[in-house]
């Protein structure tokens, strides 16, 4: 291993990632209908979100639906799915952005809405877009250590707060272009959940055995997308300088330990827009044929970007399948990690 953060996996599997889809579809010609005028205002045109980023719509929960019960849902359907006896579970990592209070955790709503045991750790684990692949890598090193024998890791997100207030604010009469173009990355947001299941690779021979996994932190970068409930303001271009830059680097300290530039069969990349999946593909040489995408009609989902994307796939892989998940997330931080499914 090349570093702290260059590991091998021994003994964990994905036995089950299942998603639940937000039922609200929210078009992105709607939210150039709902801010028109200011377009004109300051000299703008409409389409911007289909198209420079690719996205033609996105979810939001419905009415009375929250983000905590989708995380509940979509754990209950990798529970379910995976056959495991929930009493079993001996960790909940709850990764969401999203979250109502400061306290409790998020976690402790999900864990209560699952009917987890009392046995059955929880908490949340938060770095942005990056906190699934994190959760991940916590789970599979407490089985690994045989801390636990089943984990759960969940994630729920909802645009919704955030979109609504930052489209009134942008329709105020003092806002300028360069204010569209700040807060232009919280239009790309989605609503939507995901959960996975993992437990002993040794005891679950159908499952889908993690390999290794490496991260990279460019924290220098911590100001270029700051955001909470009411606002979020991005640097696009920085963003997206920056977060190849950490790839990259990432990139070329893990090929001492892994084979990812030439062998993969599946590249689950971050779901953020066109323009980042062409430069990821582009910066890595990754046939865009291999790299699955769901930000069309998702929009970024944040940190259920990654799962969301390889559950809606999952049926496309065959036993043998490599499949690297490749998360970054605002801050910057970088993970990638393999899958032999």
């Amino acid at each position: 291993m090349s570093g702290n953060a260059t590991h091998r996996f021994t003994n964990t599997a994905v036995l089950a990632v299942q998603t639940a889809d937000a039922s609200q579809v929210i078009s992105s010609d709607a939210f150039d209908e709902a801010l028109a005028d200011t377009y004109r205002r300051v000299g703008l045109r409409p389409g911007l979100l289909e198209r420079l980023a690719g996205i033609r719509e996105r979810r939001w929960w419905a009415d009375g639906v929250t983000f905590v019960d989708g995380a509940a849902t979509a754990g209950a359907k990798a529970v379910s799915e995976s056959g495991v006896d929930p009493a079993a579970i001996g960790l909940m990592v709850n990764t969401s952005v999203s979250r109502k209070h400061l306290e409790p955790s998020t976690a402790v709503a999900v864990h209560h809405a699952l009917g987890l045991p009392r046995s059955c750790q929880n908490f949340d684990v938060t770095n942005a877009c990056l906190g699934f692949v994190n959760g991940m890598e916590l789970a599979a090193a407490m089985i690994d250590s045989g801390m636990v024998e089943y984990a759960l890791v969940v994630n729920g997100e909802d645009s919704r707060p955030v979109q609504e207030r930052t489209i009134e604010r942008l329709n105020g009469p003092g806002t300028v272009s360069k204010d569209v173009l700040a807060q232009f990355a919280t239009l790309t947001l989605g609503s939507g959940a995901a959960a996975m299941v993992l437990g002993r690779a040794d005891e679950h021979p159908e499952g889908h055995r993690l390999v290794g996994s490496a991260s990279r932190a460019g924290s220098e970068h911590h100001e270029l997308c700051v955001g909470d409930n009411d606002l979020m303001r991005t640097d696009l271009k920085g963003l997206l300088d920056a977060g190849l830059a950490l790839s990259a680097d990432l990139w070329v300290d893990a090929a001492a330990d892994f084979d990812w530039a030439g062998g993969m069969d599946r590249y689950i990349v971050h779901q953020v827009s066109k323009v980042h999946t062409q430069a990821m593909c582009d910066r890595f040489s990754i046939d865009p044929a291999l790299v699955p995408t769901t930000f069309p009609t998702r929009g970024n989902l944040g940190p259920a970007s990654v799962p969301f994307t390889l559950a809606d796939r999952q049926d496309s892989l065959v036993d043998g399948d490599r499949v690297l998940l490749m998360g970054i997330g605002s801050g910057l931080n970088a993970s990638c990690l393999e899958i032999a499914w």
